[in-house]
């Protein structure tokens, strides 16, 4: 027996169906015979709260999207392993000749909590391990930090994870190449869902400052 919530979704796929194949012509056709070219790689947390194509009101097709706890980057490996979000970061550059990067960054992330309060997740677990990715940036806001509220060191984490997610982005050889021959962006981005609020990271000032939407 189908449980409720699979259910639920199947209500939803068929929303999603009358929608996008109901005309002869429909994007799914178009993006079907055509195949898919994204001018964005989006590198996003895997919270159930910041779907990007949500979030940017964008249409199939629009963005090829990466997303992993925490929405990090790790360095560049040459060694011989299962690497998801390095060969995921390949494809979009390599083969579908993407012109962004953003890497997107958000509030409340739990990946990033974890980092000041260990015992929420499994020790020596995947998910610890993962985490070290983002120590390098932990221990930049601990350096500087003012407070020891949870809160506060987090948020200022979950920014300074994405200074060092794009940094990470720049230890490819197959970007730094994209850089300089055909102009690849790297962009940072953080969606505060406490208040509806969207910063970019600015290099120059090495400051995340607000994007204005209205």
């Amino acid at each position: 027996m189908i449980n409720k919530e699979l259910l639920r979704m199947v209500v939803g796929f068929r929303r999603f169906r009358e929608r996008f194949f109901a005309e002869e012509n429909s994007v799914y056709t178009r993006l079907a015979s055509s195949g898919q070219s994204p001018k964005t790689l989006m590198i996003a947390c895997s919270d159930s709260r910041v779907d990007p194509a949500i979030l940017f009101s964008t249409s199939p097709g629009d963005i090829f999207v990466v997303r992993n706890v925490a929405n990090l980057v790790p360095p560049f490996e040459s060694s011989i392993g299962f690497h998801g979000v390095s060969a995921a970061i390949e494809f979009a550059v390599v083969n579908l000749q993407v012109e962004n990067i953003v890497v997107l960054g958000h509030r409340q992330c739990g990946g990033i909590r974890s980092l000041f309060q260990p015992e929420n997740i499994k020790a020596g677990g995947f998910v610890a391990q993962w985490m070290t990715i983002a120590d390098e940036a932990k221990k930049a806001v601990l350096a500087t930090a003012k407070t020891q509220d949870v809160d506060t060191l987090c948020r200022e984490c979950e920014r300074a994870s994405i200074v060092i997610s794009l940094k990470n982005l720049r230890s490819f050889p197959f970007i730094e190449t994209a850089i300089r021959d055909r102009n690849l962006q790297l962009l940072g981005v953080y969606f505060d869902l406490e208040d509806g609020h969207l910063s970019a990271y600015d290099n120059a000032s090495d400051s995340f400052q607000d994007i204005q939407v209205t």
